[in-house]
Formats: structure tokens, sequence, C-alpha cells
């Protein structure tokens, strides 16, 4: 949908939060022409600086976003829109856009299944496969951790952490739920 007015809109940042779980998704750019379709439509509209014209997200992946509220800041320079989102907010697949490096990295390649992927082809193995990986990497962290360097240490669990991610994704689970399950261990103690 391009813009009949081809001058820059004045642009003010949007933040996007799970209006259920207080997780902040991404943030997006919306002028007053977004915020009318948005309010319009109940589905959260952007400005896309790099192609220049409104999208609607979701429209393309079916990641559409049910707008619950929208807030100013005190100050009037940004938006907040709680949102029910319908699947991932990240391009890369991952839950929000604020997701840890690596699990972007491994919410995109298994989203997207490139040739030659590490990640693709362990996925393919089915779910035991990754989980044997995990209990292998484990068992190297404990070894390293009253044998080896430091550095060698912190070598086998960045294999571990890795192979966590790829069971949480061969699992359709988000890291977000870990955390948020130590957040609860830690208030309750």
């Amino acid at each position: 949908m391009e813009r009949q007015d081809m001058s820059a809109p004045e642009l003010t940042a949007a933040i996007v939060q799970d209006a259920t779980s207080g997780r902040v998704l991404m943030l997006a750019w919306m002028d007053e022409e977004a915020l009318r379709r948005t309010r319009e439509s109940g589905e959260a509209w952007f400005w896309s600086r790099s192609r220049e014209e409104y999208w609607r997200k979701g429209a393309t992946s079916g990641n559409t976003m049910a707008v619950v509220e929208i807030r100013d800041d005190c100050d009037g320079d940004a938006i907040l829109l709680r949102v029910n989102p319908a699947g991932p907010a990240c391009h890369t697949g991952a839950e929000s856009c604020f997701a840890p490096w690596l699990w972007r990295v491994v919410a995109e390649r298994v989203a997207t299944r490139p040739e030659g992927s590490y990640v693709a082809g362990l996925l393919a193995s089915g779910t035991a496969a990754v989980a044997q990986k995990v209990g292998e990497e484990g068992v190297e962290v404990a070894l390293a951790a009253v044998a080896d360097s430091d550095e060698r240490l912190v070598e086998e669990l960045a294999d571990l952490w890795f192979h966590t991610y790829v069971l949480l994704a061969a699992r359709g689970l988000d890291p977000e739920l870990v955390e948020e399950e130590l957040r609860s261990r830690h208030a309750d103690g």
C-alpha cells in the first residue's frame, strides 16, 4: 500500500507488548495514518521506513496482532500497543524481536531450514536425537568443570546452551518459558 504523499511522514516509535505476558515483542514506527488504520481495523499497522509504505503486521505471515489497548507516553513521543499476537512477532520466527541473539538465530534456522544448516539437520533427526545431544553436552560441561581450563568450560557451556535452544525449538517452546519458570521460583524462594 503505497503512500499518496511521498514526503516523509512524522514518525513515532511504537513499542508493541504482549497484553497477556507483558513481554515486549517489537519496536516499529507509526504516523497518524498508521494509527488511524490500527484503530479502525483493530490490528496493528505500521510505517515501513525501508519500503516507504504502510504494512499490516501479519499480512503475509499470518502473524497478526489484535490491538487490545493503545497508550501514549507522558510526553507524547512514543506509543505503546498492547496486543494479542497470533504467532511470533519477529521476522526470524522468534516470539520477540528482543529475544536473545542465539535464540533468534535458532528460530530463523527452524523457520527456513536452509540447506547445510546444522540446526536444520539436527531437527530432521528428531527430538530424541536433539535431547541426546543435550545430554552429551551436559556431561562434557560437568567434566570440563572439574578437569579443564575456564576457557574449555566456557566452550562446553556454549555448546550446551546452543543445543538446549535447539531442543526448545524442536518442542516448539520459547526460552521465555524457562525464564518465567526461573522468575516464579525466585519469587517463591
